[in-house]
């Protein structure tokens, strides 16, 4: 049974209407200001051909807040890719602008333009909060980290478990590819197609100190308007994801499986994992110096209906090993060196890097 978008929109009313005729608390209303950055410094070797070395302030990002009440808010993100934007070259995007209503610690629902709650990143993805330089292969080319777009969600805890409901713009499966999986079909909220919406659910278990572990599940009949093709194309993505900090271990796990209804790829899957460990406790300084060491295999057509090269021409793996050092939690300065591996032709490209980042 199809879900309309403005019945949902309709429950959300009734329902705010309902749960708000309470709240004449006093407070002052207040604005906050906030962000991140990050400038990488990046070195690629392939095994044939030459090399590449560029500098990048690769993201500016500014959040900007407003509490109306104490349970009502308005959250929004605005990135600044590349430095500037002129001629195709550098990206400006409104990646999050919704309202807030936070009801109680079970019970909260966001409007607006929205992350879907998919893996560890997508939602949380500010340099401090992941050891290497750039974000993990993973996180671009099974989750397309940072996935945003208009919608609505709902989102609470109970008894340690943290669950969030997003129903969001859909997909454009005519720019699904074997390069980059699901991630061109993203249509950032302009002008995106509102009449097959995606579905997304996640839970997590908070209640260990310094754990969370969960999974969560997206559907979307990505909508095709290329004539030759058999049309919508049905996609699920299911993916697994854990991380401990703690002790001075920073341990990280995340799996995602795509599937596809139509088109010769069927499956597009991948999985990376770091362990790292802070070595600033041994000379009992504040700072925090992290080496830490990550695997990665992710293959945007795992399955196809052609299979043989068509298969292995996606199939990367890669070994990083890197440093992450914080002399405070918001600030972090990295480095890192990896081998990644093309599984057809045994093709391998070394990559070297620098950055610093920030939050606030």
């Amino acid at each position: 049974m199809k879900v309309k978008i403005t019945t949902i929109f309709s429950i959300l009313i009734l329902t705010t209407i309902n749960l708000s005729a309470q709240d004449f608390d006093f407070f002052e209303p207040k604005a906050t200001i906030g962000g991140y950055g990050e400038m990488h410094y990046n070195s690629e070797s392939p095994a044939v051909g030459p090399s590449k070395q560029t500098l990048d302030f690769h993201r500016f990002v500014l959040f900007f807040g407003y509490s109306f009440s104490e349970k009502w808010s308005f959250k929004s993100e605005v990135e600044i890719e590349h430095n500037f934007v002129s001629g195709g070259q550098g990206e400006l995007e409104l990646e999050q602008a919704y309202i807030n209503y936070h009801h109680a610690d079970y019970f909260g629902f966001q409007a607006g333009v929205l992350l879907p709650s998919v893996g560890l990143l997508n939602e949380y993805h500010e340099p401090p909060l992941f050891l290497s330089v750039e974000r993990p292969i993973y996180a671009s080319s099974i989750v397309p980290t940072t996935w945003f777009g208009n919608g609505a969600a709902v989102y609470g805890n109970i008894k340690g478990f943290d669950y969030k409901i997003t129903v969001l713009e859909g997909l454009d499966a005519d720019k699904f590819s074997p390069s980059s999986g699901i991630r061109s079909g993203r249509a950032k909220g302009f002008q995106a197609n509102a009449k097959q919406l995606l579905y997304n659910l996640r839970l997590d278990y908070l209640s260990i100190p310094g754990l969370r572990i969960g999974a969560s599940y997206s559907t979307n009949n990505a909508v095709s308007d290329t004539a030759n093709t058999n049309g919508n194309n049905r996609i699920g993505l299911l993916e697994f994801h854990g991380k401990y900090e703690g002790h001075n271990v920073h341990a990280v796990f995340e799996y995602g499986n795509i599937s596809f209804e139509k088109g010769n790829i069927e499956t597009a899957a991948g999985w990376y994992a770091d362990l790292g460990y802070n070595i600033g406790s041994f000379f009992n300084i504040p700072t925090e110096i992290i080496p830490f060491v990550r695997y990665s295999d992710i293959n945007t057509a795992a399955k196809t209906i052609t299979g043989g090269n068509s298969e292995k021409q996606h199939h990367i793996s890669e070994i990083m090993f890197g440093v992450s050092v914080k002399p405070l939690p918001q600030i972090v300065f990295k480095a890192d060196y990896s081998q990644r591996k093309r599984e057809l032709g045994d093709v391998k490209t070394d990559y070297f890097n620098l950055g610093i980042g920030y939050m606030f």
